[in-house]
């Protein structure tokens, strides 16, 4: 959330909860498997950098992609 505040230059809402029955309790996203297996390697390694490009698309795309 903190990365996500500092792309876009503002607060978010948040609203803290505990974990709801069936969330899982750590969430890790890696691509080392991908690495190790395929040989890929992703173009954005950071989140800022990941969340700077979405932000980036959104803004320009407001609306999302055009349709047809």
């Amino acid at each position: 959330l903190a990365a996500a505040e500092r792309v876009v230059g503002r607060g978010i809402p948040a609203r803290h909860a505990e974990r709801r029955s069936g969330d899982p309790a750590v969430l890790v996203a890696s691509s080392d498997r991908a690495r190790q297996e395929l040989g890929w390697v992703p173009c954005r390694a950071s989140i800022a950098d990941i969340i700077s490009s979405a932000w980036k698309w959104h803004s320009a795309h407001p609306h999302g992609y055009a349709n047809g």
